[in-house]
């Protein structure tokens, strides 16, 4: 790949943009806003000027609502050799492009499974997808040099190339980031009129599972959508479990035993039933999950803090595979919680001891 175009200069569309500049590939940057574009452009992102004749890949990173249109005007105006959207969801703009009756064998909806929770040209980054899953859907019509430049983006972008069905792969968003979104954003509503000094009280589970619905509610909008059918089913569940959970709470709460047995067996079964979810999570790099021991360190809150401790295990000899941050409320302070290979805990524990750091237990 020489020359791209990229239609739609926000988060995604300017990040994929970033990645082929740096590799070498003349980008052409085009946006609905042009100031939009001239930001892109002036990160790096490429050039505002339109190509002087087709181009080997044309990416559409517009909203899910608009792909379709948007992909058809630039095949129509033959803009490139091949055309790539990558939009959150797959089915629906390949069902809009066979209704219009357009070739779409230089065409293949992909997805970058990889964000942030800010919007914009600005937000962008050109490592945003390295080590992330790439959707792919190719069908019997695509044409295997569109493919091929395909592949090419997520090499140049350093992700993972995932082979998928575009209806199976909207279900399967659906699943791990569409409703769970809805989910964060219901959590995260509950906080909007508490009282103050319970939401002083927030600590590392609540922004945990909140931290998502920061993101940007039109973008989200847009989103769902475009995939409504699979997230409702999916919250249709949600809900089931939840009026059983309140219905086991409540037996909690029941003066006759019996019924508060009731109420533990379901509450233990709807946990049980998360801990069998969450450890079917991918872990590191995409690997099986490995059960990592935690050093928590206390740290105040200072430049050059973090840097100390990683230094001081790097001497050690000990490999940091995750780390956590967990703010003191109203104090300069916090705990980092340091995740290493369960032999090497011990190590770890005894080094930072040693270099006069406060463990907690």
């Amino acid at each position: 790949m020489r020359t791209a175009l990229v239609i739609g200069t926000g988060l995604i569309g300017t990040s994929a943009a970033l990645a082929l500049a740096q590799r070498g590939v003349t980008v052409h940057l085009s946006d609905h806003d042009p100031e939009q574009a001239r930001t892109a452009a002036a990160l790096g992102a490429g050039t505002e000027e339109a190509p002087e004749g087709p181009v080997d890949l044309v990416i559409v990173a517009a909203p899910p609502a608009h792909v379709a249109a948007t992909l058809a005007d630039a095949m129509r105006r033959g803009l490139g050799r091949g055309y790539l959207d990558v939009a959150s969801v797959k089915g629906g703009p390949r069902r809009e492009l066979e209704a219009l009756g357009l070739d779409l064998s230089s065409y293949i909806g992909t997805h970058p499974m990889s964000g942030r929770e800010k919007s914009g040209p600005l937000a962008a980054t050109g490592d945003l997808f390295e080590g992330r899953p790439w959707v792919l859907t190719p069908t019997r019509d695509t044409d295997t040099e569109v493919l091929n430049l395909a592949l090419e983006l997520v090499s140049h972008c350093r992700a993972v190339p995932v082979v998928m069905d575009a209806d199976a792969h909207d279900r399967a968003v659906a699943l791990v980031s569409h409703m769970p979104h809805l989910v964060s954003s219901l959590v995260a509503a509950r906080l909007e009129h508490a009282e103050e000094a319970a939401v002083r009280l927030c600590g590392q589970g609540i922004r945990d599972v909140t931290r998502i619905a920061a993101s940007d509610p039109r973008m989200w909008i847009d989103i769902l959508s475009a995939n409504p059918g699979p997230v409702a089913d999916l919250l249709a569940d949600v809900s089931a479990d939840l009026d059983e959970t309140v219905r086991a709470l409540r037996a909690l709460q029941a003066s006759d035993e019996a019924k508060r047995r009731e109420g533990v067996s379901g509450i233990e079964d709807v946990l049980r039933r998360g801990n069998a979810g969450q450890v079917r999570v991918p872990g590191k790099h995409g690997s099986a999950p490995r059960v990592y021991e935690t050093v928590a360190v206390l740290i105040d809150d200072q430049p050059g803090q973090l840097a100390r401790i990683f230094a001081d295990a790097g001497m050690a000899g000990v490999n940091i595979e995750d780390v956590r941050i967990e703010h003191a409320t109203g104090r300069q302070a916090g705990l980092v919680q340091l995740l290493v290979e369960p032999k090497a805990a011990p190590v770890l524990t005894a080094a930072l001891r040693e270099r006069g750091w406060a463990i907690r237990q």
